[in-house]
């Protein structure tokens, strides 16, 4: 009798095990399933800022297809840590359009504005609207793209700037005027920028000291090498070039809010690298003075 309910202890306590062995490796099965989706198809990001309003708002939580262009694959340690890391991408299901609404990393860190690199800890969210191969240009707070008369971006807001520049209330509201790139040899600003060619991959460009100015970062980046000018001679550290022929695909965007947004007409290109896909729904909505939830912005298509 002893010999039985021995037994039956043993089998009771083999039992437990069992069960928290499974419920461990359902728990480690999820876990792999979730980490390989967010890699490869899709992630979360919070919205932290009001330069996308009205689209966005700030509170709200989106879900960010990366399916469109491809998850990407990196070392994420030596990211931490501000190395430079190699970016490649699994195969993607489409390409990114003009208007579209992209996460990103942001490509200046400390906001030095002076040289582009990878902060995987910082991510923004705007407006695409140039892509590789396109000539952008704004013309009175417009945004164009040579030879395409799609809108662009946000036009209300475009007009309202346009607006306060006639009646000379820009400043005096604190808009930032000025814009890329901070050189005496252009005179462009927020209201009228460019026109500006946005490289693609493979393209030759014709190296003058215009295009340096324009193109000195992101070719500095590229090659890890120091791009100047001495004399009528362009020099990539102590090599003599003519010509550049880019590695990536860039982008232009723009915060749909237009003043003082941090982007493109600021800084400069966006690499193609540094986005992590394109944002297409609202899954949760919280407003960040209340903590209330705005059910009305709950599953929203971003558009």
């Amino acid at each position: 009798m002893q010999n039985s309910n021995n037994s039956h202890t043993k089998r009771g306590l083999g039992w437990y095990i069992d069960k928290i062995l499974n419920l461990f490796l359902m728990l480690f099965g999820a876990a792999l399933i979730w980490i390989f989706l967010q890699v490869t198809c899709i992630a979360t990001f919070k919205i932290p800022s009001d330069s996308m309003e009205p689209s966005l708002l700030a509170g709200d939580n989106i879900l960010v297809n990366k399916g469109v262009m491809g998850g990407r694959l990196f070392n994420v340690w030596d990211a931490l840590e501000g190395k430079d890391v190699r970016i490649s991408r699994l195969p993607g299901l489409g390409k990114i359009k003009r208007n579209d609404v992209i996460v990103f990393n942001f490509p200046y860190s400390k906001q030095r504005w002076d040289s582009v690199a990878f902060d995987v800890m910082k991510y923004y969210v705007k407006r695409c609207v140039a892509l590789p191969g396109d000539t952008f240009k704004i013309k009175d707070a417009r945004y164009k793209v040579r030879g395409k008369d799609t809108s662009l971006g946000n036009v209300e807001m475009q007009e309202t700037l346009m607006g306060l520049v006639k009646r000379g209330k820009a400043e005096e509201q604190g808009i930032v005027m000025r814009g890329y790139p901070y050189n005496s040899a252009f005179t462009w600003d927020i209201v009228n920028f460019g026109p500006l060619y946005i490289p693609a991959k493979g393209d030759n460009l014709k190296m003058d000291s215009m295009h340096v100015i324009l193109y000195k970062n992101i070719i500095e980046w590229e090659q890890k090498k120091k791009l100047f000018v001495r004399g009528d001679t362009v020099l990539l550290n102590d090599s003599v070039i003519q010509t550049y022929s880019f590695i990536e695909n860039y982008y232009f965007v723009a915060g749909d809010k237009v003043m003082n947004s941090q982007d493109s007409r600021y800084w400069g290109l966006l690499p193609e690298s540094f986005i992590v896909g394109k944002a297409v729904r609202i899954w949760k909505s919280v407003d960040n003075s209340t903590d209330r939830i705005r059910w009305n912005r709950i599953f929203k298509k971003i558009e």
